[in-house]
């Protein structure tokens, strides 16, 4: 199979960013440890707007100025080694400050939806245009921030105007509504690895103008994240995340839901949600064939001490007998 590591790569945008040392900087270089020797490489999906925002505020503030150089230097770093540098859109910043201790997040405009169809292509295009001008390569993937990807139409158009025409925010069943984040997922076919769509990245169309490579999922069991209450609340040292902020809180109906009865999960590398990675991809092996894509996705800021670990018990048991692909690579390969 083709497997496709991905990566969100931002801050955190709770009450507390944490910094781009522990939540960017540090856990890529750990994780890049692992994956050199095999020359496995990853498609990075950079927060672009933080990049902004550092642009915006770090003639005021030494401490951004650094923020600024060390993470530039870490993505122009990465595209130079062949990872893939793609478009990852928290168009929040939009509305963010620095008060010259830390960040002040707006959240009341989450997600491009809340955005007119000339703003989100004024976002887009600018967003990709950072990108292009750190890494010195055009970002030829999306993936929502938020995975809130729907109405797509608005973005859809901000994409095609900038040559972006592959999707990886989709993942089947997956469904969330909260006053921030909204997506459904719920009509993405489960074990299609790869798809057409025109209008909604959740819905395949024959012919459509975008190709969707959606993230892998897995069900989950309640006992999975009651498993997950219990590591963090004895405090083991290996389930400790490098990031140093606070998440966006989730509705207690959803912490509920989680706890009670099967939900729907990415395919993940992060925390103890590594431990599945093995599990998932068995049963993606069997329902697919050799040709087909598996998608993992992972955060920097989420990483554990044991997450690292399991990725690489991840690779070890894989690397010899499937293929690793970046969305450069994918995209080269459907141009020839």
């Amino acid at each position: 199979m083709n497997i496709f590591l991905t990566l969100d790569y931002e801050l955190f945008f709770g009450s507390r960013s944490g910094t781009a040392k522990q939540c960017m900087l540090n856990p890529t270089k750990d994780l890049l440890k692992i994956l050199d020797p095999w020359d496995i490489k990853i498609s990075f999906f950079v927060d672009s707007g933080y990049l902004l925002a550092l642009e915006k505020f770090k003639q005021s503030y030494p401490q951004l100025e650094t923020d600024y150089e060390q993470v530039c230097g870490q993505i122009r770093n990465l595209a130079d080694s062949g990872h893939g540098i793609e478009l990852h859109v928290h168009p929040h910043w939009e509305d963010s400050s620095y008060d010259g201790k830390r960040w002040i997040f707006n959240r009341s405009r989450y997600k491009l939806a809340d955005f007119s169809e000339e703003q989100t292509l004024e976002i887009v295009s600018r967003h990709c245009d950072v990108l292009t001008r750190i890494s010195g390569k055009n970002p030829v993937a999306y993936r929502a921030g938020g995975w809130s990807a729907q109405p797509f139409e608005h973005i859809g158009k901000a994409l095609y105007e900038n040559e972006i025409l592959l999707d990886s925010s989709a993942f089947a069943g997956g469904y969330y509504q909260s006053p921030h984040q909204s997506f459904d997922f719920r009509e993405t076919p489960r074990f299609c690895s790869q798809y057409l769509f025109t209008s909604d990245p959740a819905i395949p169309v024959e012919g459509g103008s975008f190709t969707e490579i959606p993230i892998s999922s897995i069900k989950v069991s309640p006992f999975f994240f009651w498993r997950l209450a219990f590591f963090k609340t004895i405090g083991n040292e290996a389930h400790n995340a490098y990031g140093d902020g606070a998440p966006v809180q989730s509705p207690k109906n959803a912490l509920l839901r989680m706890l009670t009865i099967p939900t729907v999960s990415v395919v993940s590398m992060d925390g103890y949600k590594s431990s599945m990675l093995s599990r998932s991809f068995a049963k993606y092996e069997r329902k697919l064939s050799a040709e087909d894509n598996f998608v993992i996705i992972g955060h920097p800021k989420a990483f554990t001490p044991y997450s690292l670990k399991k990725v690489e018990e991840f690779v070890k048991e894989t690397v010899m007998d499937h293929s690793y692909r970046t969305f450069q690579q994918f995209n080269s390969l459907t141009q020839d």
